[in-house]
């Protein structure tokens, strides 16, 4: 079994900082996340999901009941929830990757998964 000098429980926000600071300071760290990716629970399921889709709907309010005081007419409106959907599959799957680039930078980080029970 491999040891490791800090074990950082949830890549979340403050996981991963975390865990790149031990990184850095030449700590052999790992991460124990029970998600596919990195991010945790506010990037994968959480809060981002949440304002992406929050976004769309604020874009999607503000054509129907704020355009016309500037002047500009939509005709009949409607939500494609297949692409709203897929936008915020889009916008977890960019932040996401940037996470995991983040962690590529730093050579002395491992990663392990979470086993459900």
């Amino acid at each position: 079994m491999e040891s490791f000098d800090i074990v950082v429980i949830g890549s979340g926000p403050g996981g991963y900082v975390a865990a790149i600071r031990a990184a850095q300071l030449g700590f052999k760290t790992a991460i124990i996340e029970k998600y596919a990716t990195l991010g945790g629970t506010c990037l994968n399921v959480g809060c981002i999901p949440s304002k992406a889709l929050l976004d769309s709907s604020e874009h999607f309010y503000n054509a129907k009941h704020k355009f016309e005081a500037h002047g500009i007419t939509i005709g009949k409106m409607a939500v494609d929830m297949a692409t709203m959907i897929q936008r915020k599959n889009d916008v977890v799957s960019q932040t996401c990757a940037g996470v995991e680039y983040l962690m590529k930078k730093i050579k002395s980080l491992d990663f392990w998964d979470m086993v459900h029970l």
